[in-house]
């Protein structure tokens, strides 16, 4: 029988297989549009911005940081340094070029890392923002260790902050929002082998297995805190980055929502834990 460490190990190769290839197909894609962001387009949602607040002279550390354009695009908004972690060396090619590329190479690094080895694999022993962005957490096997690896980043007086999508959206599966078909808690691995990507669903791929967990909002909270942060608020929203559900409609913000009329649900959610001084 597997260990729990063996099983987690699988787990963390099975998905990195699976995002390494999956690296040039989002380079290339109108999803990331990395010409415009090359140009100068900004990656950071407007309640992010609001939440996390001036960043100027602020030290961050952008943990699973995909290709990096989340990270660079609060280099952009005046951070004095950045790092962006992720297990992908593939993707932190890509966002080492993409920092070269646009200037910021000197004051952006890019470390290939599993997200719980960070503390021995960043720069720094702290950061006055730890930042997780959206898509990241429903990865991570063990909640309790991602946020103790995250808590023990974030400097006194300096904050972890997260944005995410709401957990509860998995009850309703792909189909629809009108009827729950999943438990919302549940203790077992997601377990998916299919072909493609949430950029391009039809892409042939090979490295397709990969595992995931639904970590309840209840679950993802105290975890937080039980790490030594405390919380200053919990916000959930009513619209999300891309139609996760046929009846989600655009609006002239960019965001995705229910239809007027019909009962609104939480799509994401955001958090900010901070150190004490």
């Amino acid at each position: 029988m597997m260990s729990e460490a063996g099983h987690d190990a699988a787990w963390i190769a099975a998905n990195r297989a699976m995002w390494d290839e999956r690296v040039p197909l989002h380079a290339a894609s109108a999803l990331y549009d990395q010409e415009g962001f090359r140009a100068g387009r900004d990656e950071i949602r407007d309640f992010e911005a609001a939440e996390v607040g001036d960043v100027t002279g602020k030290r961050l550390l952008h943990l699973q940081c995909h290709m990096g354009q989340d990270t660079l695009s609060w280099a952009r908004r005046g951070a004095a340094s950045v790092v962006g972690l992720d297990f992908s060396e593939p993707a932190i090619v890509v966002a080492r070029g993409l920092a070269a590329d646009i200037g910021l190479a000197d004051r952006a690094a890019f470390v290939v890392s599993d997200v719980y080895e960070a503390p021995a694999a960043v720069p720094d022993e702290d950061y006055d923002i730890v930042y997780t962005g959206i898509g990241a957490l429903y990865w991570l096997p063990d909640i309790e260790r991602w946020a103790e690896t995250a808590a023990s980043l974030v400097a006194p007086g300096g904050f972890l902050y997260l944005a995410e999508f709401h957990p509860f959206l998995n009850v309703f599966g792909w189909e629809s929002v009108t009827e729950a078909k999943e438990d919302y808690f549940r203790s077992e691995p997601l377990v998916t082998d299919e072909p493609g990507s949430y950029v391009e669903i039809e892409a042939e791929t090979i490295d397709n297995l990969s595992y995931a967990r639904i970590h309840t909002l209840g679950d993802i909270v105290s975890a937080i805190c039980a790490a030594g942060l405390r919380l200053e608020f919990l916000h959930e929203h009513g619209v999300t980055v891309f139609q996760q559900f046929p009846e989600l409609v655009r609006g002239d913000d960019g965001y995705f929502r229910l239809p007027k009329g019909r009962p609104q649900l939480p799509l994401m959610y955001s958090l900010k834990a901070s150190r004490p001084v």
